[in-house]
């Protein structure tokens, strides 16, 4: 989805997953939470219904897309009816950060990640995360010939022969990690390239398809679409390999989905309670015993054993609180890739 554009069309209702409290044991309270949520609905289902359950506090998923509900969040301004907002990506977050709509973190939440999963305004914080990759059909090449930066792949060498989706917040996030990491400049040039390079997909899942499929030998896509088809079938995926770029190179790019609770909430003590949990111990292992296989932040939670450690990932360091997504939409459309 775009970045950029003034109307969004009530897409915080299309989509309502209510987690009940129920009788669980907890303070009794009948509040119930409204959380704004970009992030896979089963994931954060998981790791909400502890919070339910201990809490009694009732929790609304509206279901969207990162830029569509960070915009909504922009336009209701003060008078959203959103507790709480939940991302994919950090790109979202920053523009609700930066309208001044989030409310201050409590500092006993910022302690439980390390201090780079913590906003810069301290108005948001990290809850996953996501490793960029290069998927690769290992019959048609062999790791030795494989690009050594996320940047080569603007090379004419690559020509037809890469698959991105540009129109896809996970893509953008990405793009803006190459613009933090190698300046804009170096950043537009290599967009042109890949308009020159690239096949265009509609997602992920099918750029590693496609590579699969041997229609193209490289895809960009982020870590945990591999492991979850390898932990399932493995039929889109039984010709493919992930190459992690490491070396702090912009294609190590570690994507963070952010929380934070809005200044306009009606309950902030209770949403303060929701982002502490995401973050804390409970919250994080809900993720780790999931099948998402996306990497939890929180400090002394070890990642599915199935993943590559976080520690060996190697990713730029990025301030995931300047990822510009209006920016990045931007410099994509005067490439040609929007």
């Amino acid at each position: 989805m775009r970045w950029l554009g003034t109307t969004v069309a009530a897409v915080v209702g299309t989509a309502v997953l209510s987690l009940s409290a129920g009788c669980g044991m907890g303070s009794g309270s009948h509040t119930e939470l409204v959380v704004y949520n970009a992030q896979h609905e089963e994931l954060v289902s998981a790791m909400l219904k502890g919070f339910a359950k201990e809490t009694g506090i009732d929790v609304t998923l509206r279901n969207g897309s990162d830029s569509e509900l960070a915009n909504q969040i922009v336009q209701e301004g003060s008078a959203s009816p959103a507790d709480v907002f939940l991302t994919e990506n950090s790109p979202g977050m920053t523009l609700v950060s930066d309208k001044g709509l989030f409310a201050p973190l409590d500092q006993d939440t910022m302690t439980q990640v390390p201090p780079q999963f913590v906003s810069s305004k301290k108005d948001w914080i990290g809850f996953a995360a996501r490793s960029t990759v290069l998927a690769y059909d290992t019959r048609s090449v062999q790791k030795a010939q494989l690009p050594k930066s996320i940047m080569d792949m603007a090379d004419p060498e690559w020509k037809g022969q890469v698959g991105i989706a540009p129109s896809g917040a996970d893509f953008q996030a990405i793009v803006s990690a190459v613009v933090a990491v190698e300046g804009t400049s170096k950043a537009q040039a290599w967009l042109k390239g890949l308009e020159s390079n690239a096949k265009i997909y509609r997602n992920n899942v099918a750029i590693m398809s496609a590579v699969n499929a041997g229609e193209i030998k490289t895809g960009i896509i982020y870590h945990y679409y591999w492991y979850q088809d390898q932990a399932e079938s493995g039929a889109n995926s039984k010709n493919v390999q992930l190459e992690f770029f490491g070396h702090q190179d912009a294609g190590a790019f570690l994507s963070t989905s952010g929380a934070g609770v809005l200044k306009s909430s009606k309950h902030a003590d209770d949403a303060q309670r929701l982002v502490n949990y995401l973050t804390g111990k409970q919250g994080q292992q809900a993720l780790v015993d999931s099948n998402a296989l996306e990497y939890p932040v929180g400090n002394g939670i070890a990642a599915n054993p199935k993943l590559k450690p976080l520690s060996e990932l190697d990713p730029p360091k990025v301030d995931i609180g300047s990822l510009d997504g209006p920016q990045v939409v931007s410099m994509m459309q005067q490439a040609g890739l929007l």
